[in-house]
């Protein structure tokens, strides 16, 4: 099987890159895909894909496909993947890490890299001087495995601050720390000194965060004031990036990847409010660069490569994740503010990724250029501490924030936003269901009421960019406007939507889709009640005396029976699923109830509840009588929403 798809890419000739590009692409994307649907780590599934394209198929080939172009392509990649990461790096986080995130820069780099190299010298066995050079590229984790991991799991805001900044600040100092050793090694051979040469990187590398600051505040003078059009202010940063990052390193080797690192920070921090026009294509292709990289570098890897591993590394392994990286993070954080069981977690956490194996790769050639021995064997090894750390850190994430008691809020609440009747009533409704519930809003008068029902609030303009510092919003699945203006109900959907998921906010106003004068359905959230009732039908219903009436699902009784048991006029608003999903009626989605789900319709004031009619002894067994909720034990609410559920039930 090996041997039997290289010649369908030789057969395709010049399309050959062409569909290694493709097969990349596709097994990167797909490989996020399946760890969305399964909850497996995206990393993990990566590296297995890449590595099934690459030694076990041989059906991509990089060095072969892509020749001269491989590492230019990669270092750019990596470029634009650690400037996105900047971008997500805000100030007044870092302020909410209690001093994690310098110490483990200032102590921890230092710390880390002795120590790397002690165990590369004495347990791997590699020379000092490839011991020492390798250990300072060891200190990196990087955004390219981070973030996928830090997406798939549930953690508390401050560990999972720290181990952001850790990684995206690290990758450029992990990259300095190998250029300061490959220039003491070249000094040591010409008799040149090694100080000046130190000098003079401090001073390059100076130079490169201040290239990187002024591209930062040049985007920041020209995009406000109109000197560059909307429609090319997302290719003229991308370009800009390239810039600064082949500058930097025009002037000093290395350097770039620090230079667009300060360009993302600096950005991140000026709060421009032209940054939502560019924000979701940088995290779309950057989402598609570290699939595609790590998919690539992964194929990378030949059979030859992976026999030269020795089992004295397995030793190594051990020794990097089970001493150096916890004595790491526990020397730099002592005596900090940062609690114990944040500690031993970031000490576990470590995955290193595409700097790792990139800037290892070049070094590599570099030493056996200067006739070091145990050059080349670097890039396998490099490959040996991603696989590693990535299988034992992505499958062991989850379950250790589960037991240290780390784990963030559950992501199945619901944010409604605008007090009025209905929404007291909704959010009741789904107290009342286990449902976490909370209601936000400008005016504290108006959060009087739901105050009184001892309802969770939020007090503050939910579009203010403050509002993010204060309110975790991965803790919610669903997003309902209920104000009485329907366009900033819109304009709540629309700002929220790429967050939370276009599917899963929904808004009071009429959806007509046939009124050219009507909001269009790109511009607004999906319209509750399948008949799309606006702001003024729900205050009439609610002055007329309209209730919401949560109706239990079995074998027995299904939703067409339900129905006709229900006034004519009922309005049914939502499905709450056993597993804890909601899925809102909709005027483009119908959700249909299952056995075990619990159905909430609007009905008219008087109506009996269906099961009452049915079981007419239901009141004097259960004791609650109309509307009562499902039982707490039989509702799991810690499933997320499942997107696909909209193309299944609709009709």
């Amino acid at each position: 099987m090996i041997d039997a798809f290289p010649p369908i890419l030789l057969a395709a000739g010049d399309n050959a890159i062409v569909i290694s590009v493709a097969l990349i692409g596709l097994a990167g994307i797909g490989a996020q895909w399946v760890a969305w649907r399964t909850g497996l780590p995206a990393i993990a599934l990566m590296l297995v894909a890449g590595i099934i394209l690459g030694p076990v198929t041989g059906i991509v080939n990089p060095a072969e496909d892509f020749g001269e172009l491989l590492e230019p392509a990669v270092a750019l990649a990596v470029a634009i993947i650690l400037f996105e990461g900047g971008l997500q790096l805000r100030f007044n986080e870092l302020k909410k890490t209690g001093g994690a995130v310098p110490r483990l820069v200032i102590i921890g780099v230092p710390v880390g890299w002795a120590l790397g190299a002690w165990a590369l010298y004495e347990v791997a066995g590699l020379s000092l001087a490839v011991a020492v050079l390798f250990a300072g590229i060891l200190v990196v984790t990087g955004p390219t495995v981070i973030i996928p991991l830090l997406r798939q799991t549930n953690l508390a805001q401050r560990p999972r601050a720290i181990l952001k900044w850790e990684g995206i600040v690290n990758d450029p100092i992990g990259a300095l720390a190998a250029v300061v050793t490959y220039e003491f090694l070249l000094q040591q051979q010409q008799g040149t000194s090694f100080i000046d040469n130190i000098v003079g990187l401090v001073i390059a590398s100076a130079a490169a965060g201040a290239v990187g600051w002024g591209a930062a505040k040049a985007v920041a003078f020209t995009f406000p004031r109109g000197l560059v059009p909307e429609f090319l202010k997302a290719p003229i940063l991308f370009v800009t990036v390239i810039g600064t990052f082949v500058l930097s390193n025009y002037v000093q080797q290395e350097t770039g990847l620090l230079a667009v690192t300060v360009m993302g920070i600096a950005l991140a921090n000026m709060h421009l409010s032209s940054a939502r026009t560019y924000l979701p294509f940088k995290e779309n292709i950057t989402i598609i660069l570290v699939s595609g990289v790590f998919v690539t570098l992964s194929a990378s890897l030949d059979w030859n490569m992976i026999q030269q591993f020795q089992w004295r590394w397995a030793a190594f392994l051990l020794v990097l994740l089970f001493l150096v990286r916890p004595l790491t993070v526990l020397i730099s954080l002592a005596f900090s503010k940062v609690p114990w069981k944040e500690r031993i977690f970031v000490a576990w956490i470590a995955p290193r990724g595409i700097v790792l194996v990139a800037i290892s790769g070049l070094f590599a050639l570099r030493l056996d250029e200067l006739g070091y021995s145990g050059g080349m064997l670097l890039i396998t090894l490099s490959f040996a501490v991603v696989a590693a750390t990535i299988v034992a850190h992505g499958f062991t994430a989850a379950p250790l924030a589960r037991i240290l008691g780390l784990n963030g809020p559950e992501s199945n609440g619901v944010l409604i936003v605008g007090t009025t009747p209905f929404s007291l009533q909704l959010a009741k409704t789904l107290r009342d269901l286990k449902v976490p519930v909370m209601i936000a809003d400008t005016s504290w008068q108006r959060l009087g009421a739901a105050r009184t029902e001892k309802l969770p609030t939020f007090h503050g303009e939910i579009l203010a960019e403050a509002t993010e510092e204060d309110l975790d919003f991965n803790q919610f699945q669903v997003l309902v406007a209920t104000t009485g203006n329907e366009a900033y109900n819109a304009l709540v959907c629309s700002e929220f939507a790429p967050e939370i998921g276009s599917d899963n906010v929904y808004q009071l106003g009429d959806a007509s889709g046939d009124d050219p004068h009507a909001l269009p359905t790109s511009l607004r959230g999906r319209s509750l009640f399948d008949a799309g009732h606006g702001v003024e039908d729900v205050a009439d219903h609610v002055a007329r005396g309209w209730k919401l009436m949560p109706i239990e699902l079995t074998i027995t009784f299904d939703t067409n029976l339900m129905r006709s048991h229900l006034p004519e006029e009922h309005l049914p608003l939502f499905v709450l699923r056993e597993d804890g999903r909601l899925r809102f009626y909709t005027h483009a989605s119908r959700p249909d109830g299952r056995p075990g789900d619990t159905i909430v319709a609007y009905v008219p004031p008087g109506t009996p509840h269906p099961l009452d009619q049915v079981l007419p002894d239901r009141e004097g067994e259960d004791g609650e009588g109309e509307g009562a909720a499902a039982p707490e034990a039989e509702l799991d609410r810690t499933a997320l929403p499942d997107p696909g559920d909209e193309h299944e039930e609709s009709k």
